[in-house]
């Protein structure tokens, strides 16, 4: 029996990936501050490196193996840049993109003894297309997909796969748990609130987490996984026109759809 390492899998994407992976016989840990009811769970904070390595080692132990290293765990705030406390900026990091650094540090060394293994990271459309007024959510995610490209190279000759992927608006409970760092702003507040707003609505319309866990779980049992994959059709082509686009137009049809 193959074994996943999840980390978020108590909520949204990572709870829905969990449910596909034991579906199709997967052994599945939860690495997560919550237990999930009919999944094996080891109480994670995911900011702490030494909780992470111990949670890892643990499931090394009791299995022999990691095959699969998920990382979901993660959240989001609004706010404008100005006015966003550095507190809030560095707690974000410390979940989207440390908590995803650790998670793969702990699992490296126990891939390589194994000679092989797949990571795969959640990273967000929001990464090459940034959000205004999410702007530090976006900064997270770009981290993890330049995080992830280059760790693709880095640990190839060890037949350890690496994967991104990046879901657009999928309805979850990470839109209620938005943290929002209004302010107040004089100078912003109203356009921070159409703006979240309509973001808000669209993740409410947003596609199934189990969507987004289909593509995991197909990522998941290649040999030779794509570098990243968009999640939804919709997403594709804007990921894909953005890439074709001079950024100034892209810039100015974000500011138009959110600005």
């Amino acid at each position: 029996m193959k074994v996943a390492v999840i980390t978020g899998a108590s909520a949204g994407i990572g709870l829905a990936t969990a449910k596909l992976f034991i579906e199709k016989g997967y052994k599945v840990y939860n690495l997560s501050r919550r237990g999930t009811d009919g999944i094996d769970s080891i109480k994670t904070d995911v900011t702490d490196r030494d909780n992470v390595f111990a949670a890892i080692n643990e499931v090394a132990q009791k299995e022999g193996r990691v095959d699969v290293l998920i990382n979901c765990a993660g959240f989001g705030i609004s706010g404008a840049i100005e006015d966003t406390p550095d507190e809030a900026v560095r707690k974000i990091f410390d979940v989207n993109y440390f908590g995803t650094l650790h998670s793969v540090q702990a699992v490296l060394p126990v891939m390589r003894a194994q000679s092989g293994g797949t990571i795969i990271n959640l990273s967000s459309a929001g990464a090459p297309l940034s959000l205004p007024f999410q702007a530090f959510y976006s900064c997270t995610k770009s981290a993890v997909s330049s995080l992830t490209e280059a760790l693709r190279i880095e640990v190839k000759p060890f037949n350890i796969r690496v994967s991104a992927v990046l879901p657009g608006d999928v309805k979850t409970e990470f839109t209620a748990r938005r943290e929002k760092n209004k302010s107040n702003s004089k100078f912003y507040g109203a356009r921070i609130d159409r703006s979240v707003g309509k973001m808000e609505k669209d993740e409410q319309n947003g596609m199934s987490p189990y969507i987004i866990a289909k593509i995991i779980f197909r990522l998941a049992e290649r040999k030779n996984p794509p570098v990243y994959v968009v999640g939804g059709i919709s997403y594709k082509l804007l990921v894909g026109l953005a890439k074709l686009l001079p950024k100034r137009l892209v810039v100015w049809t974000i500011g138009k759809l959110y600005g």
